[in-house]
């Protein structure tokens, strides 16, 4: 069945043309819009169509909201897919294409609304008992009040934006004599980032596990998951690497929290596909937030269920009902993402754009690589780093993990620094093997002198094969001249 004949997808990279593959596959014409530093990029040339949408700043281009809409109209798409990042989280976005009669291929806007307020959500969740953390039910701004609930839910606490994500704004307070600055840093925060200055105070988890879980459900009140995520291995409260299942999981947790996902789903109205995501601590869970878009790590649950995410997307904005129910969904083997960003883990990550040299992308059995760039392609500092996810799967998690560390080994990118190394890291680690994760994982100093252990030994690879690669062009280059001479002699 065709959905649509025709969709703009609102987005740039791999994640851009990840949503092609998908209507490739259910013979969906696809759009292109692309800002002025992205005029070669591969999802540009990917797409059946293309159009600029505008200079390089995002507020320009890929934010540019009046402009993609209208871009929809005089291209005939009938739909908008946001992928992740820019528009995909944005309410007003969600109205503007219900108000111009274009599908928004996700949920609502008034649960993307909703569900954007951490304040809003968490009351929410209450009320349908699911578990949150203990703090304010709504805003806070008198540090008086502060300090009384910070006694009661015990120190430490986090300061966070309603608003907020990607950790800005958050402020871990440890005792009574930092509240009051964190509060006042953080509201300031809030404001400049998300226009909305409203924090909100809860306890803070020194060493959490971060669970997720897969939703999807259609306009007709069906809906399912497609079990757990681990997704614990952050840098700045952004994931690095995501399993799928988690690793600590048990079928009576997993009984548990599911049924916590699919209640925050029926609470919210929610339709489409959406990641209901948990803290996990001395066998508690609790309640952190639902992201409204389809998630990075989606490759790891496709991988383990068989489940196109984005197919079922669009088949739900078309208005059909899911083709299967939940006894339907079975979990085979086991599946890592690792986020390869052009970044240098030695120096906090800072971001690394450049022109890629030479690039070689891995393969093999179970090795999928979801990637926007190849060699001589320009990474704009316009944008996010990511390079591309680099994904295994395997029976088990530990043929998963082997497989993984082959495919790093494999992986060939010159030009930039990146996540690579830190990645070889981890998979060498034996905590890791054991799947004893956290929030904090690379924040541990054994993780930090193995990581510098390996980025010294990936540099001198890579500086080897670059070595090499030079002295096979000169070769090549000296066998042409010496045939060049010698047919002429023969004349």
């Amino acid at each position: 069945m065709k959905y649509f004949e025709k969709v703009l997808i609102a987005n740039r990279g791999e994640i851009a043309i990840r949503v092609m593959r998908a209507c490739r596959e259910l013979d969906i014409e696809t759009v292109a819009i692309y800002s002025t530093v992205d005029s070669d990029a591969l999802h540009v040339k990917y797409a059946d169509e293309a159009f600029l949408v505008g200079e390089a700043p995002p507020a320009k281009s890929y934010l540019n909201m009046e402009r993609i809409v209208d871009l929809a109209k005089k291209s005939g798409s009938e739909a908008i897919h946001p992928g992740y990042g820019f528009l995909a989280e944005n309410y007003r976005f969600s109205k503007l294409c219900q108000d111009e009669g274009i599908v928004f291929i996700g949920p609502s806007w008034k649960t993307i609304r909703a569900m954007g307020s951490k304040i809003e959500s968490k009351q929410m969740m209450r009320a349908a008992d699911v578990p949150v953390l203990p703090g304010t039910p709504g805003g806070i701004q008198d540090p008086g009040e502060a300090t009384k609930v910070a006694a009661d839910v015990g120190y430490p606490v986090i300061v966070k934006a309603s608003a907020g994500g990607g950790g800005i704004g958050m402020h871990i307070v440890h005792d009574e004599k930092g509240l009051g600055e964190a509060l006042e840093a953080g509201r300031r925060i809030a404001q400049s980032a998300f226009g909305d200055a409203t924090v909100f105070i809860e306890k803070y988890l020194e060493k959490p596990r971060h669970i997720e879980f897969q939703v999807l459900a259609d306009e007709h009140g069906h809906a399912v998951h497609l079990f757990d995520r681990e997704c614990s291995i952050q840098r700045r409260h952004q994931k690095l690497v995501e399993e799928a299942p988690c690793p600590i999981m048990t079928p009576e947790l997993r009984e548990k929290m599911a049924a916590s996902a699919i209640a925050v789903v029926k609470a919210s109205d929610y339709t489409n596909a959406g990641t209901v995501e948990f803290l996990y601590a001395d066998g508690n869970y609790y309640f952190m937030e639902m992201n409204t878009r389809l998630q990075v790590e989606h490759t790891v649950t496709e991988m383990i269920t068989g489940r196109d995410i984005v197919k079922e997307q669009i088949a739900i904005a078309a208005g059909e009902s899911l083709p299967f129910d939940q006894e339907d969904v079975t979990v085979r083997g086991h599946a890592i993402e690792c986020r390869i960003n052009a970044e240098d883990p030695l120096n906090n990550f800072t971001a690394d754009p450049g022109k890629i040299l030479r690039y070689r992308s891995p393969g093999g059995p179970g090795i999928r690589v979801d990637s926007g760039i190849h060699m001589g392609y320009a990474i704009p500092p316009t944008y996010d780093s990511m390079i591309s996810k680099l994904c295994a799967w395997g029976a088990d998690r530990k043929e998963t993990i082997a497989r993984m560390r082959r495919a790093i080994y494999e992986y060939v990118i010159i030009g930039v620094k990146t996540t690579l190394p830190l990645h070889h890291a981890i998979m060498h680690n034996r905590q890791f093997a054991d799947g004893d994760t956290h929030t904090h994982f690379l924040q541990e100093e054994h993780i930090q002198k193995t990581l510098a252990r390996y980025v010294r030994e990936e540099e001198t690879r890579m500086q080897t094969l670059a070595a090499s690669l030079r002295h096979g062009k000169q070769i090549a280059a000296i066998t042409g001249a010496v045939n060049v001479y010698l047919n002429s002699q023969k004349k």
